[in-house]
C-alpha cells in the first residue's frame, strides 16, 4: 500500500482521525474510536466496539474500496 507508513512511525492520534474522516465519508461511525492512551509506546489505535449493522457496512465499505 503506497503512503502506508510503518508501524511505529504512525502516531496513533493522527491516524485515528485519518480514520475517523474516512469512515465519515462512508457514513461510518465508529463511537468509541480513539489513541490507546495505556500503552503509548505501541501506537495503538482502539477501535472498539459496534453494532451488526454498523460491521456489516464497514465491511461493505472495504468491498468497494478492494474492487475499485
Amino acid at each position: 500500500m503506497a503512503g502506508v507508513q510503518q508501524a511505529h512511525d504512525a502516531d496513533p492520534h493522527v491516524a485515528t482521525e485519518v480514520l475517523r474522516s474516512a469512515l465519515s465519508q462512508a457514513g461510518i461511525v465508529l463511537p468509541s474510536l480513539g489513541a490507546d492512551t495505556g500503552s503509548p509506546a505501541l501506537g495503538l489505535v482502539e477501535l472498539g466496539r459496534v453494532r451488526a449493522d454498523v460491521a456489516m457496512r464497514l465491511a461493505e465499505a472495504l468491498r468497494q474500496n478492494d474492487t475499485a
